[in-house]
């Protein structure tokens, strides 16, 4: 397993297994979100999906053509909201959005990701202020049914 490998599940493993007043707020950075081919468990590699510049880790397979790997590697907030892989949906930006496409964002991400998926992360526009210092309004998602025992 390379050095980068054991980087990034070490670091995932820390925010799952952190005493919840411990656990750090990791950033991300684009690059950081982009998608690698690392194989793990067979065939199946970690992806990260990032929706309202929040971070959840999930798996993949190895060159699945599935199109719902769009998602990956990027803030897809728009797509999400709008049920949508075009990509020119494929960014952060929600200018235009309807009511009705905000309310399925919200319910998706709550109801769908959230539940799913632990999150290991944020992106800069969620931590940080627009001058580079942190964000006195951030708080951290909660997870509470994220366990260890289920985890792993």
């Amino acid at each position: 397993m390379s050095t980068t490998v054991r980087t990034f599940f070490t670091q995932v493993l820390l925010i799952l297994l952190g005493d919840e007043e411990a656990r750090p707020v990791r950033l991300f950075t684009e690059e950081e979100l982009r998608p690698r081919a690392l194989r793990m468990c067979g065939n199946r590699f970690p992806l990260l999906v990032c929706f309202r510049s929040t971070i959840l880790f999930t798996w993949g397979k190895v060159n699945s053509n599935a199109p719902y790997n769009a998602l990956t590697g990027k803030d897809s907030t728009r797509a999400v909201a709008k049920m949508s892989l075009n990509p020119e949906d494929l960014t952060s930006d929600i200018t235009g959005l309807t009511e009705e496409q905000l309310q399925s964002l919200q319910n998706i991400f709550e109801g769908t990701y959230k539940a799913k998926y632990p999150i290991v992360g944020y992106t800069a526009s969620r931590i940080l202020s627009a001058d580079g210092s942190p964000n006195p309004d951030f708080q951290p998602e909660e997870q509470p049914q994220f366990q260890i025992k289920d985890e792993f």
